[in-house]
């Protein structure tokens, strides 16, 4: 993944609070490939009306949000079910980052495995960059290494898991992070041949399948 560290982007106010993983990526668009992109369906049934012609007056549908990397949000974001393609549907769509103050648990870590950042905010902070957005603000500074947002006059500090966040700043995957601590796991397995060489089978024997 691509390291996160500093992104200034556009960014899309969705005043909506409990946007769950099932209108960020309704189930119906599930069964093509991850290569084929998940971004064309991102948030379709709030976008589009019955006819499948897009709502004008919807946030990601004006042109002034157009190119959005950063989505602010409602409390609850990504509640519901576990599928991560929610999470792939906002970054095939573009984004790297969405602004709530509070996201469902599962939705985060898919967001953080795929180099989406979940960045919690408070609420009252959420409210002033929702009403600097309406208002005509279009862009907004995410720095994950200071832990500030910033737009307009506005700056404002965000919590993030701070394991998470180094996976982000880095790029990482869940191996990565694992390979990251290679020499202290290496030492500790040297160290406890000797405290319990009956636990380790001698060296060149295979193990058993």
């Amino acid at each position: 993944m691509t390291p996160f560290r500093v992104l200034t982007a556009t960014a899309c106010p969705l005043p909506v609070v409990n946007v769950d993983t099932d209108q960020l990526i309704p189930a119906r668009f599930m069964s093509r490939p991850r290569s084929a992109g998940y971004g064309d369906f991102l948030l379709h049934d709030l976008r589009a009306g019955p006819d499948g012609a897009p709502r004008p007056d919807f946030p990601l549908n004006r042109p002034e949000r157009a190119g959005a990397g950063i989505l602010v949000a409602r409390r609850n974001f990504g509640s519901g079910s576990s599928r991560e393609a929610a999470a792939y549907a906002l970054v095939d769509g573009g984004f790297r980052c969405v602004i709530a103050p509070s996201f469902g648990d599962i939705f985060s870590s898919n967001a953080v495995n795929n180099g989406l950042l979940p960045a919690r905010l408070e609420e009252a902070a959420v409210e002033a960059l929702l009403a600097w957005l309406e208002a005509g603000g279009r862009e907004v500074t995410v720095d994950l290494e200071a832990l500030t947002v910033a737009a307009g006059e506005g700056r404002w500090t965000f919590a993030v898991d701070p394991v998470w966040r180094t996976k982000l700043l880095n790029g990482w995957s869940d191996v990565d992070l694992t390979l990251s601590h290679a020499a202290a796991i290496e030492a500790f397995a040297e160290a406890d041949r000797g405290r319990r060489p009956w636990a380790w089978l001698p060296e060149g024997t295979a193990a058993r399948p």
